[in-house]
């Protein structure tokens, strides 16, 4: 089992930035792939960005590609996700989630364990 927790989420200003954080506990953080993903009201869940464990590749969602950057720190077993330039379409909760895979995972399905979500709220 991995535990995953977020924090960072907030209320902010367009344009403005936020940095998100996912620890984990439980099993090796480290042998596990990682993404960030978000829900906006209404909405299915969208894949936002992905790492793969060595933190060697990442992936972006075309809607946040050069304005998002996930990064990880295996030794504090800890997952990130800077946002800036952040627009209000970018409101959201935001989950991470782990899975067990050596490559860099796009899709939900493949991901083996979630956090509850973090709250970011972007204002116009």
């Amino acid at each position: 089992q991995v535990q995953l927790v977020e924090s960072g989420g907030g209320l902010v200003q367009a344009g403005g930035s936020l940095r998100l954080s996912c620890a984990a506990s439980g099993r090796t953080f480290r042998n596990y792939s990682m993404g960030w993903f978000r829900q906006a009201p209404g909405k299915e869940r969208e894949f936002v960005g992905a790492i793969t464990w060595s933190g060697g590749n990442t992936y972006y969602a075309d809607s946040v590609k050069g304005r998002f950057t996930i990064s990880r720190d295996n030794a504090k077993n800890t997952l990130y996700l800077q946002m800036n330039s952040l627009k209000p379409e970018d409101t959201a909760v935001y989950y991470c989630a782990a899975a067990g895979r050596d490559y860099v995972v796009v899709r939900s399905w493949e991901y083996d364990y979630w956090g509850q979500g973090t709250q970011v709220t972007v204002s116009s």
